[in-house]
């Protein structure tokens, strides 16, 4: 059977469309549950509308916070020291070829003293770019394998990633606040309103407006965090398939991810907030079995066979991931 090949132009390109789609499902939402909370407090459709840009204004005002500060605070976090060529002279040599194959400013680099593999990349675009990676990391991946991960990484970069996820991850935050409080004072003040003809000219058409408004609170915190991991998902691939125009190697990339997906080591400094950021989930272990819609990367397995699909080879499963590792 002859295995179809997919070069990562294609890969590129379906998945920034995808990505633009996600986004933009996850501002309608935005947009919608403003509105749902204007026409709480003001009884009226019309006037409700005013409170779609007010709600955007906030959420600019709370990411431009996030775009400046955000990469200090995760690097803090992390607990990353910055690294020179003197500390580090092949992972900065990486970081650099790959930095002028990207047409790139050179991002600062950081290494985390832990023993488990994994990398990630942040700031709020390539002039102000960080990556950081472990110290297993570096110890258990040849060169070509370090190529491949610090190519995925300055992808996030080169594709403004950095930038997107930190936006996404703004709205999402402020779409789950703004719906806690609708739906707190929707549970509170429903019944007095549904009683009151006045406001909204017609009390039950006002309390129907907010028993949909209240379900759109209880939902929409839901629907942001799948659409977020969506959103990331795909990324993830984009990522990896601009490694691989970057290094012109998918095998190094292929064989790192076989090697992070075995590596069962916990990385201390990662929690659930910065989890979506890293080269893989580094706390769900066995990130290459999880297929669920919270998932914060795309399964280890399907990434690999995204890769061979590049070069006309065929799929494996989970069975296969050792073998690539070079573990049998």
């Amino acid at each position: 059977m002859t295995v179809q090949r997919e070069t990562f132009h294609q890969q590129i390109g379906q998945n920034k469309r995808r990505s633009i789609l996600l986004m933009g499902a996850v501002v309608l939402l935005f947009a919608v549950l403003s509105w749902f909370f204007g026409f709480y407090l003001a009884g009226d459709p019309a006037n409700a509308v005013w409170f779609v840009p007010i709600g955007g204004i906030i959420a600019v005002v709370i990411s431009l916070g996030a775009l400046f500060g955000g990469d200090s605070m995760i690097l803090g976090v992390s607990r990353a020291r910055q690294v020179t060529d003197v500390d580090e002279p092949q992972l900065l040599n990486v970081v650099r070829e790959l930095s002028l194959a990207a047409n790139l400013p050179e991002p600062k680099v950081y290494v985390m003293e832990d023993t488990a593999l994994n990398a990630f990349a942040t700031g709020r675009d390539p002039e102000h770019a960080s990556v950081a990676v472990t110290r297993g990391l570096l110890e258990k991946l040849d060169r070509e394998e370090l190529q491949g991960v610090i190519g995925h990484e300055l992808a996030h970069v080169a594709n403004y990633d950095i930038r997107f996820s930190l936006l996404v991850g703004v709205l999402v935050g402020s779409i789950a606040l703004m719906a806690d409080m609708l739906a707190r004072m929707t549970f509170w003040g429903s019944m007095t309103r549904g009683r009151s003809s006045g406001r909204g000219g017609g009390g039950g058409g006002q309390v129907i407006i907010l028993a949909i408004g209240l379900l759109v609170a209880i939902l929409a915190p839901l629907f942001a965090r799948l659409v977020q991991m969506a959103v990331n998902r795909q990324r993830e691939f984009l990522a990896d398939a601009t490694s691989v125009e970057l290094t012109r190697n998918p095998y190094g990339l292929e064989r790192a991810l076989a090697k992070l997906a075995t590596d069962t080591e916990k990385l201390d400094g990662a929690n659930k907030a910065t989890q979506h950021l890293y080269f893989v989930n580094p706390v769900k272990k066995l990130e290459h079995s999880a297929r669920g819609l919270f998932s914060t990367h795309p399964a280890i397995v399907d990434r690999i066979n995204r890769l061979r699909k590049l070069t006309g080879q065929p799929e494996i499963d989970e069975s296969g991931i050792a073998g690539i590792a070079g573990l049998r």
